[in-house]
């Protein structure tokens, strides 16, 4: 059995040797990868280039859909409001994320994902905690600093 997370972090490794934020997005359908993504925002120099984004619309673009009801989404970070938001949108069912947020202040994006009226759709989060998850993203901005 392949583990999601697993693959989200080799995914974060990639970035991290970049010299982007380590996270990684993996999007699962029917039990098989169906696309990946890490952040790339240095290398773009866009702001909306996150791993959950990029992993989002090549999912939509691999399915011919902007639903992605059957599907699930492996984060090594707990995703960003905007990221959330997106997730929501695209009706992802399932948001796992390895390493907590420290930014999240008064759970807005558990707000985003399944408790506001703005969308039609709750996305499910679960925090599958993963110590490798934060250790990288600490070690990064350990030596960013």
């Amino acid at each position: 059995m392949i583990d999601y997370m697993e693959k989200a972090y080799s995914l974060a490794k990639k970035a991290y040797k970049k010299g982007e934020v380590p996270i990684g997005a993996v999007v699962v359908k029917d039990g098989k990868i169906i696309s990946t993504g890490y952040n790339k925002r240095e290398k773009s120099q866009n702001a909306i280039d996150h791993a959950e984004i990029i992993a989002i619309h090549r999912a939509c673009k691999r399915l011919h859909s902007w639903r992605l009801d059957d599907c699930d989404i492996y984060v090594t970070l707990k995703p960003c409001p905007m990221c959330a938001g997106a997730i929501s949108n695209a009706r992802i069912r399932c948001c796992y994320y390895g390493a907590d947020n420290q930014n999240d202040d008064n759970d807005i994006i558990e707000k985003i994902m399944g408790e506001t009226k703005l969308f039609n759709h709750k996305t499910n989060l679960v925090y599958d905690k993963k110590s490798y998850c934060s250790e990288i993203l600490t070690l990064f901005f350990k030596q960013k600093r």
